[in-house]
């Protein structure tokens, strides 16, 4: 715990220390009345994760990105707490109600707001302590810097980065991307855009098998054969990494009752983001149910909505602020000079290397997110 509890306020509660948390913490900090309220972070892990760069920090040590890509929550405005949560108890709707953490501590809330973010396999699923996480980044490393033939299932926007980064880390490792559409990405951008990722994919050398799945994961750095579920033989795989299957990290969500979720395990919010029968119980991020792509970018958007509409709520009035969705909009980093950008208005704005490098791709927008932590 970065500051002590004040135990003569209320609390509103922030789990999840992720880009949509943060965001929360910002906004809240700057609408409550910190005379009545504390704000109160609690996370799994001891620091906040820039899953942009988590890519790059685990495929090679080159400029020790951990030591910028994991970043503590001390100069935040708000207490935290790390612990794993395993319990929401609510007594009564719309009267706070009381978070139960793995170690058999409890904390009360007055308003919360549920920032859980995505479980994701691969290269960016890391443990909770940072003992595990740093040997996790130090496993992926040797297993980067060993591999002679890596092979990739997803062509969404996490495999496309991922071998950009090998191939800028290591030029010689051959690299095969496989992917279950027609063109990698997804069918929300257009043709034009998509078609212009996969030339660049290929230009710098990397094999591309469209309309094609990898069912069997053999055990990292034993060289086998690896057989699609179409039947292509790609021969001599050192290393086969999945970017495909993220997943809302919801399980303790359901503790609210079996009506929070869909069967697809995201949160049901109205549009004031707050959950349906569950008053003062808000959610963010990955973990909502909109029809709209899951992307880091979307944070701030749901924190303007919440954070007025909590303080709305604590004082017994209505809640105002309707989240409406946003534009898609896309930057793609092939590397750190290469990539492709788009942006779903006026007539669809697409951006090539250089632009794409300068706003992502130098430095995968790390010191722009180290800003909201405050550093």
């Amino acid at each position: 715990m970065s500051k002590k509890i004040d135990e003569q306020k209320q609390n509103v509660v922030i789990v999840g220390g992720g880009y949509a948390g943060v965001d929360a913490v910002n906004a809240l900090a700057k609408q409550l009345d910190h005379t009545q309220y504390n704000i109160t972070l609690l996370n799994a892990r001891p620091y906040f994760v820039h899953l942009l760069a988590v890519l790059r920090m685990g495929v090679s040590d080159a400029g020790r990105l951990e030591d910028r890509v994991l970043v503590p929550y001390d100069r935040m405005p708000a207490t935290f707490v790390q612990g794993k949560l395993v319990k929401i108890e609510e007594p009564a709707p719309g009267k706070g109600g009381v978070l139960v953490l793995e170690n058999g501590d409890r904390l009360n809330y007055a308003a919360l707001v549920l920032a859980t973010g995505s479980i994701w396999p691969g290269v960016a699923d890391l443990e909770d302590s940072d003992k595990e996480v740093r040997e996790t980044i130090k496993l992926w490393r040797e297993r980067f810097a060993q591999a002679k033939n890596v092979v990739i299932a997803g062509g969404g926007a996490v495999g496309i980065e991922l071998a950009g980064e090998i191939i800028d880390a290591y030029p010689n490792t051959k690299v095969t991307l496989v992917h279950s559409g027609t063109r990698l990405l997804n069918d929300v951008y257009p043709d034009k855009f998509r078609k212009s990722m996969e030339q660049k994919v290929l230009s710098r050398g990397v094999t591309l098998i469209n309309q094609d799945y990898i069912d069997v994961f053999p055990e990292p750095l034993h060289t086998t054969d690896i057989v699609t579920r179409g039947g292509k033989t790609i021969k001599g795989v050192d290393l086969v990494i999945q970017a495909f299957g993220s997943k809302p990290n919801t399980g303790v969500i359901n503790t609210l009752g079996s009506d929070v979720l869909t069967e697809a395990g995201y949160v049901k919010v109205k549009p004031t983001l707050e959950l349906q029968s569950h008053p003062g119980v808000y959610a963010a991020g990955d973990i909502i149910d909109w029809r709209q792509q899951k992307q880091a970018g979307k944070t701030g958007g749901y924190a303007s909505i919440i954070a007025p509409n909590i303080v709305s709520f604590l004082k017994g009035q209505p809640q105002e602020k309707v989240y409406k969705g946003t534009s898609e909009k896309i930057v793609i980093t092939f590397g750190r000079s290469h990539g492709a950008s788009y942006f779903d208005f006026l007539w669809g704005i697409m951006l090539g290397n250089w632009l794409t490098s300068v706003i992502k791709g130098k430095d995968l927008i790390t010191n722009m997110v180290r800003g909201r932590l405050k550093y």
